[in-house]
């Protein structure tokens, strides 16, 4: 009887360990999950901003803006254009 008991006291002991082995795995998986889902829901605002600032850079009128201001363009004119007449050699 003493050899059951001790066997059985040292099953009781290794199901605890492993009890306590399992919850404490369970709960480091939960905490990884919630900042890989909080760094999942920072990515998606971040891509967001990015795509908002990628359609304000590309609107006609900035690029307009742009090549007037900075690049010193001008409309074309007929006046000022200039036609090449003839053919290749």
């Amino acid at each position: 009887m003493g050899r059951t008991n001790l066997f059985l006291a040292l099953i009781l002991m290794l199901s605890a360990l492993s009890l306590v082995t399992a919850r404490y795995q369970g709960r480091q998986l939960f905490m990884q999950n919630e900042q890989l889902k909080s760094q999942a829901r920072e990515l998606d605002i971040d891509w967001r901003r990015l795509q908002i600032e990628r359609a304000e850079l590309s609107r006609n009128a900035r690029v307009d803006a742009l090549a007037r201001d900075v690049l010193k363009m001008v409309p074309i004119v007929p006046e000022r254009t200039i036609y090449i007449r003839g053919g290749a050699p």
